[in-house]
């Protein structure tokens, strides 16, 4: 008889995102005459850049030529694509990074979940909160997250550091042994960037204790302040501590086309062992590699026309997340992010909790957002709220809300 994996079932509910997509349809279904302004899921809206589009051409019709074709490719990427990572997104800002060490995937999601396969099923993950829901389902998944409290809404393994507007959205070092620790900056769901000197303190934390940074900078290209690194290894001694996570999913609209990458140091060595080299062996067992085609198009992003389109782009977003931060400040909300980042952290007025405050503006506004109890305990009496929408759709709804807030 097969038996399954017990972990999978200890799981609470469905994905965060998934049922936000769920309640949303269901209201859809129930009120077809109604418009959905959507602010939830941080999905693009801007058609990819004319520069991408153009290679994505090209390479299509290499692989119709004999000559031209590409069949397999190397697991770890092509070195077209390498080569321009390592001197526009690390070297150009004084960071020595080797083409060996990157590893082209098909998104900072996938490689966010599949790096704990390297590390033992005994680590003890520290995630700050509220956080990212990827991090710990994929520990649950794998064993390391212990139990789910409902009433608590955490699992009794992960440690859960407060990352608030009480600490200025900066985590405490954890006060307890701890393996493993995710860091996302600028923040999904809060929107907030730790600067250099609050990244140099987790940096020499983990030298010292042994521990191995899992950082997410899918949103560095966002960044507007000049202390906000946009990779940790901007940061004296990362290499020997931190792996980092990049996506041109938010970057340059990639998220159905999907590219992204994940910087694995050679200096960075646990237990005797090159976790470069065992990400190597990963990605060879387990990944085909991205295809030829997409990172054709991913490479694109580096041109100087693709750089300048792109920024486009990503100044039109952060537009929008200025808008609604505005917006909801204005109306007496208290409200963070949308700085170096796309996303808005929101209080929730009075005492409503996340799925009620969901449900009110989704019935009264019209409008969708993401109940930030999805994101862990400290969630609990926040929404988080996107700036990937139509500029136009964005002043509307966040009008919306502003008016269901005047009658509340």
């Amino acid at each position: 008889m097969a038996h399954i994996n017990h972990n999978y079932l200890k799981l609470p509910g469905s994905y965060l995102f998934s049922e936000v997509a769920r309640r949303i349809r269901a209201y859809s279904e129930a009120h077809p005459d109604r418009e959905i302004i959507k602010l939830s899921i941080g999905d693009v809206t801007r058609p990819l850049a004319p520069a991408v589009i153009q290679a994505l051409h090209a390479a299509v019709e290499e692989q119709a030529q004999a000559e031209t074709f590409h069949g397999y490719g190397p697991e770890q990427g092509y070195d077209f694509l390498r080569c321009a990572i390592v001197e526009q997104d690390f070297r150009a800002r004084g960071v020595e990074i080797d083409k060996d060490e990157i590893f082209i995937s098909d998104g900072a999601k996938s490689d966010c979940g599949n790096i704990g396969d390297i590390f033992s099923a005994d680590n003890v993950v520290a995630v700050c909160d509220p956080v990212y829901p990827v991090y710990v389902d994929t520990n649950a998944m794998a064993g390391r997250a212990g139990d789910y409290d409902a009433r608590r809404g955490g699992w009794s393994r992960i440690v859960y550091m407060p990352t608030t507007a009480e600490n200025g959205f900066v985590p405490a070092l954890p006060d307890k042994t701890v393996d493993l620790v995710y860091l996302c900056s600028p923040s999904n769901p809060t929107g907030t960037a730790l600067n250099r000197a609050q990244l140099q303190t987790w940096v020499d934390w983990a030298n010292e204790h042994d521990a191995v940074i899992l950082f997410d900078a899918a949103y560095e290209a966002f960044i507007t302040q000049d202390d906000v690194p946009h990779s940790i290894y901007e940061v004296e001694g990362a290499k020997t501590c931190a792996i980092e996570f990049r996506s041109f999913s938010k970057t340059a609209g990639f998220t159905g086309t999907r590219c992204g990458y994940a910087v694995v140091p050679k200096a960075l060595v646990r237990d005797g062992a090159s976790l470069n080299a065992l990400w190597n062996r990963h990605q060879t067992t387990k990944f085909n590699g991205t295809s030829y085609i997409v990172q054709r198009g991913a490479a694109a992003v580096y041109t100087s026309e693709g750089q300048r389109q792109i920024r486009a782009d990503i100044d039109y977003y952060r537009s929008n997340a200025q808008t609604i931060k505005a917006g909801l400040t204005e109306a007496g909300l208290e409200a963070f992010g949308a700085d170096n980042s796309p996303y808005v952290w929101a209080k929730t007025p009075g005492n409503l909790g996340s799925w009620e405050f969901f449900d009110l503006l989704l019935d009264r506004a019209n409008v969708a957002v993401t109940p930030g109890a999805g994101f862990g305990p400290s969630g609990e009496g926040y929404i988080r709220m996107t700036g990937f929408g139509d500029a136009e759709d964005t002043r509307r709804a966040v009008e919306r809300i502003r008016s269901v807030l005047e009658h509340l």
